[in-house]
């Protein structure tokens, strides 16, 4: 699936994966989240105002409409409008359009982008309903509270925030909105679905013994970037300017210069003026590109030129370190919340899909 269709549930860290990746939650991450784009999903739901358009030819030629909203699903008494999924789904279908498939096989992958977003989309009418239906509320200190969560988390002051969400393209109102409708998301999950989990011991410990090996020494890398980013519309001129400029900037590294140097000088991502600090990951915690390239260098030595959603990059790999092993004592937090989470995950898809059974929802091809 390209699309996580249980993204309802996500709680407080889906606001804050908005300006930060939730595996790092440390200032400066706002470019960051690059390291994990292929492996992150993305909540999809901004609403646009419908509007209509008719076009007026010249006299003397037939007059045409061209539609440009319309209903395309019926959930119970609420409906999804052809905008609202044109808007959720075009950061994906521009994706796929920079794949360069075949015009068939381009528009096989938009149809299935496209059916996933509206499911999901189903599934946020559903939850929605269900917090009319059961009268939960969120006031307005509740969403302070929360962007005050996230600000701290990620060292922000209320300029800070601003920057990051106008970079992602997203006002605060809107910012403000979706926090809103996660919290009241978030009361659901808990009153129909979290407070009916329970995590044993023995179910700590056999997943433990389960997964041994995730639990042995790794190695760990302690990474910088360099980034100039382009525009995902940019044709392929104005790319080839930006790799053009990256090459020179990988020149320059290979003869010998200063990342942190040349980081600070080049490098377009917020993190510049901290030589492109990133922190330490392991393997499993990049994205597959990025891994790909780095798992093989040495400490001192630089990645090759690497294309990702948010422009070129080019990583160094500082160090290496090595960690120990961890105990079932040390893990049993960390355990815990991870099948917590996993049973919430599977306990909200049983829940939608009864939700879908009783629900009336039509979709309008």
């Amino acid at each position: 699936m390209l699309i996580n269709k249980i993204s309802i549930v996500k709680n407080i860290n889906y606001y804050n994966n908005l300006i930060a990746s939730k595996k790092v939650g440390l200032k400066n991450m706002m470019n960051i989240i690059c390291l994990f784009s292929l492996k992150k999903k993305f909540f999809l739901g901004f609403f646009v105002v419908l509007f209509l358009a008719l076009v007026s030819l010249p006299p003397g030629i037939a007059v045409s409409v061209e539609v440009v909203d319309r209903i395309v699903a019926v959930v119970n008494d609420d409906i999804i409008r052809l905008v609202e999924l044109n808007k959720a789904v075009s950061r994906f279908e521009e994706q796929i359009r920079l794949k360069g498939y075949s015009p068939d096989n381009e528009n096989e992958q938009i149809y299935k982008i496209r059916m996933e977003v509206l499911n999901n989309l189903i599934d946020e009418k559903l939850a929605d309903q269900e917090i009319r239906n059961t009268g939960i509320f969120v006031d307005e200190r509740d969403i302070d509270n929360a962007i005050e969560q996230v600000k701290a988390m990620n060292y922000y002051s209320d300029e800070d925030l601003r920057m990051a969400l106008t970079s992602s393209g997203v006002s605060m109102e809107e910012y403000r909105d979706e926090i809103k409708r996660q919290i009241l998301r978030n009361k659901l999950v808990n009153i129909k679905i979290k407070s009916k989990i329970i995590i044993t011991e023995s179910d700590i410990k056999n997943y433990y013994e389960e997964n041994l090996d995730k639990y042995a020494s790794r190695k760990k890398y302690m990474l910088r970037n360099i980034m100039m980013t382009y525009p995902i519309s940019m044709d392929i001129q104005s790319k080839q300017t930006v790799y053009s400029r990256m090459e020179a900037v990988y020149k320059q590294l290979d003869a010998g210069a200063l990342f942190t140097e040349i980081a600070q000088q080049n490098s377009e991502a917020m993190n510049a003026s901290d030589g492109g600090r990133l922190g330490l990951f392991t393997i499993d915690e990049l994205a597959e590109n990025i891994a790909e390239a780095i798992k093989e260098l040495n400490p001192g030595e630089i990645s090759s030129i690497i294309e990702t959603d948010q422009g070129y990059q080019i990583f160094f790999v500082e160090k290496i370190e090595e960690t120990g092993g961890r105990t079932l004592s040390e893990m049993t937090d960390e355990i815990r919340q991870l099948l917590y989470e996993e049973s919430v995950n599977e306990k909200f898809q049983s829940w939608v899909e009864h939700l879908r059974e009783d629900a009336h929802i039509k979709i309008i091809r």
